[in-house]
């Protein structure tokens, strides 16, 4: 109640009104492009459980199945909406400090049609279950946070089986990856589209798993970036034998924005990644000229 007290309900009903038209191209039927909006007013709504059967009721819709019909039957291009949302988040939320986080969660499920669900484990439940599980890229800086691309992790008990994979509606073109190559597909679509970054943060699986990935690299405005480690920024602890920062003079304020935007204590070490662009090695400085401590 608090919060809805807090919100200017026409100038949310504004905004909302001004990303489904951003998105409305993308449908080309006016059936789905109506009903995708409430989809959303749904998914958004305070429901208990969200799913097409509530949310059709929500709406007030006798059936799910028009909801099913978006979902699974309606032809509209999913990718697309999805970066037309990642354009709307950095427009809105743009801060040149801002932190990309990699994370999962997983959906617990019932019965073994849902694509990608296999007993594994799953944050959501906090042990192995039967589940769906897929990686998330967020946008996270001083205005706010919010996904802004995602990867279904396929396990190798679908990858290996083609006709299930068909069966479910997966491309032929499906193959096997693990989570940090997801990851990393997710960072390099995100620069290759144009927007800044300077730091991804995930946990240890995610940092350890970019770095054995081969360069995520791509051409924008034709300079060329690659997804690299902070040289000096990482240190290996020894109590714990795991990555954790490496403080510089004058780094200590960076560190603290970065972990409350990822939402650790600055203890805690977040494991972070360096997203910088390829450029020679400066020669010495002058010895007269003063060093600057936040200096690569």
């Amino acid at each position: 109640m608090a919060a809805g007290h807090s919100v200017d309900l026409a100038r949310w009903q504004d905004a909302f009104e001004g990303l489904m038209n951003r998105i409305a191209g993308r449908f080309a039927r006016v059936e789905p492009r109506r009903r995708v909006k409430r989809l959303v007013l749904g998914l958004l709504s305070d429901l208990p459980r969200k799913n097409c059967w509530t949310i059709a009721e929500w709406v007030g819709e006798s059936t799910p199945d028009a909801m099913h019909h978006l979902l699974s039957r309606a032809k509209w291009d999913a990718d697309a909406v999805r970066d037309d949302v990642r354009g709307y988040v950095v427009e809105h939320l743009y801060d040149e400090r801002a932190v990309l986080v990699v994370d999962e969660t997983g959906d617990v499920k019932k019965g073994t049609g849902t694509v990608g669900v296999q007993r594994q484990y799953t944050g959501t439940a906090g042990r192995i279950e039967n589940a769906q599980v897929a990686v998330y890229l967020v946008y996270a800086g001083r205005r706010g946070h919010a996904a802004v691309d995602r990867e279904l992790y396929v396990p190798r008990s679908w990858t290996s089986d083609p006709d299930r994979c068909r069966a479910a509606g997966l491309g032929e073109d499906t193959t096997f990856a693990i989570k940090p190559e997801l990851a990393a597909r997710m960072v390099a679509r995100f620069l290759a589209a144009g927007h800044p970054a300077a730091w991804v943060a995930g946990d240890e699986v995610y940092e350890r798993g970019l770095r054995r990935q081969p360069e995520t690299a791509h051409r924008t405005g034709g300079m060329r970036h690659r997804l690299r480690s902070r040289g000096g920024l990482l240190t290996r602890s020894r109590h714990r034998g795991t990555e954790v920062p490496r403080r510089r003079p004058g780094q200590e304020g960076t560190q603290t924005r970065l972990a409350e935007a990822v939402g650790r204590s600055r203890s805690e070490g977040p494991p972070l990644l360096r997203l910088g662009r390829h450029r020679p090695r400066r020669p010495p400085a002058r010895e007269s000229a003063a060093a600057d401590p936040t200096e690569p």
